[in-house]
Parts: C-alpha cells; sequence; structure tokens
C-alpha cells in the first residue's frame, strides 16, 4: 500500500487582502489572477478574504442581494478550484452559499493541491450589528469546527466573527489544525474611525494573536481593502507565529499579497514550552456549554 507523502515541515502561505468591484466576474478573475500570482511567489497555500467575490452585502437588508449567492459547486467555486489545480497550491475560498431555496451560509470551501474539494466550512458565529446585517441572510453553520489535512499541511478555517470567539479557535485546534485561517472582512464605519479606529484594529490583532498562543498554531487572517458603501475596509491582514509573533502586516489601503514562510515544527516547540493543551482542566468546563453561568448554577 503507498502510504501518503508525508507534508512538508515549512510551508509557505499567502494571504490576499485585494478590492472588490459590483461585477462578480470581476472579482472572481481578480482573485484567480491573485492566486497564480502567490504560487509565482512560491505560496503553497493560498487563503482569500471573506465573501470575495463581490461586494461586502450585510450594510442593509435587501433580498435583491440574496441573486449573488451560489450552491458550492457553482462557478465562483470551480473557477477557484481549477486554480489550485493549475498551480499546485491549496486554496481557502469564503463565498455566499446557497444551500437551497430559502437556505443560505456564510462559506469557506477548501480545495487542495491537485483540486480536490477537501470540504466545507460554515460560519458559526453570525454577526447583526449595524452595516453588518448578516443574520438576515446567513444561516449559522451546521457542521461544526473543523480542519483539513492537505498537502501542506492540516488547515483549520474559521470565518471572520468567529475570530472573536476563544472556543472556536481552541475547538478549531483541537481536530488537529496546525494553521488557523481567518477569510474577514472587518473596516471602519467611516463617522467613527477617527474616534475608534485605532483602537477597533488593535483588539482584532490582539484577539487572533491570543489564539495562536493559547492553542500553538499559526494565525492567518486574510482582510479586504477599500471603501464600500460606509465601510472602510482596513485591510491589515498578517500572519501570526504560534508565539504571537507577526510574522507580516498588510497596510491599510493597499492590495497585497502577504507570502509568508511557516516552519510547523514550531507547533511542538510552543506547545512543550507553554503546555495550555497539557494542563487544560477538561473536567471542569462544563460551564461553556451553558449560555451564562447565574448565581448557584454549577
Amino acid at each position: 500500500m503507498t502510504m501518503p507523502a508525508k507534508a512538508p515541515e515549512k510551508v509557505n502561505v499567502a494571504i490576499v487582502q485585494m478590492t472588490c468591484s459590483t461585477v462578480k466576474q470581476e472579482n472572481v478573475d481578480k482573485a484567480v489572477a491573485k492566486i497564480a500570482e502567490a504560487a509565482k511567489l512560491g505560496a503553497n497555500i493560498v487563503c482569500l478574504q471573506e465573501l470575495f467575490a463581490g461586494q461586502y452585502p450585510c450594510q442593509e437588508e435587501d433580498h435583491l442581494k440574496f441573486q449573488e449567492a451560489e450552491p458550492i459547486p457553482g462557478p465562483a467555486s470551480e473557477a477557484v478550484q481549477a486554480a489550485a489545480a493549475k498551480h499546485g497550491v491549496v486554496v481557502i475560498a469564503s463565498l455566499f452559499e446557497k444551500r437551497a431555496e430559502g437556505l443560505y451560509h456564510n462559506t469557506a470551501v477548501i480545495f487542495d493541491a491537485d483540486g480536490t474539494q477537501l470540504g466545507i466550512y460554515r460560519k458559526m458565529h453570525i454577526p447583526d450589528d449595524p452595516h453588518y446585517y448578516e443574520k438576515f441572510y446567513f444561516t449559522p453553520g451546521d457542521l461544526g469546527f473543523r480542519s483539513f489535512q492537505t498537502k501542506f499541511g492540516r488547515v483549520g478555517v474559521c470565518v471572520c466573527w468567529d475570530q472573536w470567539f476563544p472556543e472556536a479557535a481552541r475547538l478549531t485546534a483541537l481536530t488537529g489544525a496546525q494553521m488557523l485561517f481567518y477569510p474577514t472582512a472587518i473596516g471602519w464605519l467611516v463617522d467613527e474611525k477617527d474616534e475608534y479606529g485605532d483602537a477597533q484594529v488593535s483588539a482584532w490583532e490582539t484577539m487572533m494573536r491570543s489564539h495562536a498562543i493559547a492553542n500553538g498554531v499559526f494565525v492567518c487572517a486574510p482582510n479586504r481593502v477599500g471603501l464600500e458603501g460606509t465601510i472602510e475596509f482596513w485591510g491589515h491582514s498578517f500572519v501570526s507565529d504560534p508565539n504571537g509573533n507577526l510574522l507580516k502586516v498588510g497596510s491599510h489601503d493597499q492590495e497585497e499579497i502577504l507570502v509568508v514562510e511557516c516552519n510547523l515544527a514550531q507547533i511542538d516547540f510552543a506547545r512543550t514550552h507553554w503546555p495550555f493543551l497539557r494542563d487544560r482542566r477538561i473536567d471542569a468546563y462544563s460551564g461553556l456549554t451553558k449560555r451564562y453561568l447565574d448565581e448557584g448554577a454549577l
């Protein structure tokens, strides 16, 4: 029996931050070109930003926006799949999925380097904030937290709002993920940027760097850039190592492909020096399955 090839220890990860137009095919074509460019730069794994095939649709509650969704497989995912196979890279792509009539998800699809679809992850945490009205559009994911064995390592995928929840990162890491990818669409509301902008970016970055440290994994976050409606997407895509060090950070306003070498051997080193997984008190965490611990609940 032929044994599968062992994934290399050193993997080049590319995260793509780009602007999006109102024309879907333009965005898909741009993403395919970015995958090709990332591969040329030496990438093994390429992750696109959240909902890369269009402008962010959730700034208002508009039934016409459902027309932007498509099934998986569908035209956008098939274009990305072909690019993965053509260039020999793993690709993670976030899409507006039409699962059935009246049933839609915010879904990431994962393709191996030969174009094989390894699976999908449906966004579990769905926000409902001013100009981020995702609950109107998306049904919460029902597949749980997952990771996928690729040619270049085991990747875990969550999506945007998931990144604020340590439970999501932990459960994904516990499936064996070596790298956590967070396709993202986050930005400033134009009238809030001056007062809150720096603090918002700092909180976002700090939260995900904490996931890297607490779980001993690489964290990779591609975010979009550009002004869409009342949101100025702030870019600042980055990759963090298992110690929380920023390996590379994107600008706030330019399209960029960040290619970063990730040495997966760092994971065991980090986890044996900071043995958080060893010291978890799994016998004492039943409260995490409750909404809130009222007095005397335990």
